[in-house]
């Protein structure tokens, strides 16, 4: 048997305005509005109309075309002035056909239009695409809704991220404990920007007895947090007490008997690959000063070549590159020997300075780093550094994608360094 039941009700419950100087005709159409199930409140004029969609805000309108006071049109154009948070449906009721007429009717705000004499059928049809309109309405009004909630829990987030990270940088700021040291004639001093709150990168030097310092230069691979904690857990390696320095190696020496350079490198290696167990790894240069004599031991592990300028200028690059640290498990790694004199330094940096891009996605590179170096040879300690970080970004257009770090060791000697080199460079 089949169903000849009418639709009922809509689903979500609807109040209905209707405006028109015909009482009869408004309770003639009242009738089937709320048999078909929705509730129905009138007004006689667009005044009144306003008055009852301020206190009553009814979802649906119904207006004739040419309501008193002021005309159907009228009417529409100041229920869409109204404040709401929801979207109101208006239909105008009209004897007019021309097409001017409808395209009035549309700009004045309406959404749909009936013919009188108003057919009950033909209402509720109209009404029933009312209804999937408001649905859809508020269906994206609740999901903006929660798009709202879900953002504003989000900013809450971001900004307590935002606090941890900034924590996170005093933090990893102080684990180069001092920027600067004076060993005897030479002066070390260090440098680390972040590209973010925190990065990969991490300089130091500390005292191996009391003829020789240790330094280094590290980049751990990646960014952020990640390689923030395993640069954190290297430099627990690499100062604090002799005894928890693995520098150092335990013997019946106080402070315990320090390690070569490629002994330290190949102890790192293997931590990295049997205790820490992480899939990042990390490039290197550690070097170890003997301060009377100016001789460096040092080991490239990876990292930038380190820039060697002489006191008349010249600039030699020292070392052939060498393995990363914690790549290959039986990896060797070259110790180098250098020669610092009066005059000389030594400039360590990490592959975020060198690799800083122009707008033509042109790398600084060597030769570019190499220049800086000439150009500010009058400059020495963080003042030298401060310069070359200047010159990188005046290069990148103050876009830096990676971590800069960098160690510079000057050998002063007895007249400083500017005495011997100003003279070379000016000819």
């Amino acid at each position: 048997m089949s169903d000849t039941r009418s639709p009922g009700p809509p689903r979500a419950w609807r109040l209905i305005l209707l405006v028109g100087e015909s009482r009869a005709e408004r309770r003639a159409l009242a009738v089937q509005l709320r048999r078909a199930g929705y509730d129905v409140i009138e007004a006689a004029d667009a005044d009144g109309a306003i008055d009852l969609c301020r206190a009553r805000a009814p979802e649906i309108v119904i207006s004739d075309w040419m309501a008193p006071g002021r005309a159907g049109l009228d009417l529409c154009r100041r229920f869409r002035a109204l404040p709401s948070e929801r979207y109101g449906y208006f239909i105008l009721l009209t004897s007019r056909h021309d097409k001017a007429d409808v395209a009035e009717g549309l700009g004045a705000g309406a959404d749909d239009f009936l013919t009188k004499p108003v057919s009950g059928a033909e209402l509720l049809a109209r009404l029933s695409a009312a209804e999937r309109i408001l649905r859809v309405e508020e269906s994206l009004r609740m999901a903006n809704t929660q798009l709202k909630e879900t953002l504003a829990r989000l900013r809450d987030k971001e900004a307590a991220l935002e606090r941890d990270l900034r924590e996170a940088h005093r933090l990893q700021q102080g684990l180069v404990r001092e920027r600067n040291g004076q060993f005897g004639s030479f002066n070390l001093s260090l440098l680390m920007r972040p590209a973010g709150h925190v990065g990969g990168d991490l300089v130091g030097f500390f005292p191996v007895d009391r003829r020789r310092v240790g330094f280094f230069a590290l980049d751990v691979s990646g960014h952020g947090v990640a390689a923030a904690l395993l640069s954190a857990r290297l430099a627990a390696l690499l100062s604090g007490e002799p005894e928890h320095n693995i520098a150092m190696r335990s013997s019946d020496l106080p402070g315990g008997e320090p390690r070569s350079p490629a002994e330290i490198l190949r102890h790192l290696n293997g931590l990295m690959l049997s205790e820490l167990r992480t899939d990042s790894y990390f490039t290197m240069v550690y070097a170890d000063l003997e301060i009377a004599s100016g001789r460096v031991r040092l080991v490239q592990a990876g990292h930038p070549h380190p820039v060697l300028q002489r006191a008349n200028g010249r600039i030699e690059l020292i070392g052939q590159g060498g393995f990363p640290v914690g790549v290959f498990p039986n990896a060797e790694f070259e110790e180098i020997s250098v020669q610092l004199d009066p005059g000389d330094r030594l400039f360590i940096s990490s592959d975020g300075l060198i690799d800083s891009e122009n707008a033509r996605g042109e790398p600084l590179g060597d030769d570019g780093l190499q220049a800086i170096l000439r150009t500010n040879a009058v400059l020495r300690g963080n003042a030298l550094l401060e310069s070359i970080c200047w010159s990188a970004a005046n290069y990148s257009g103050g876009v830096r994608s990676d971590d800069i770090s960098a160690v510079l060791v000057e050998h002063l000697g007895r007249s400083g360094w500017l005495g011997s080199a100003v003279p070379d460079l000016l000819q």
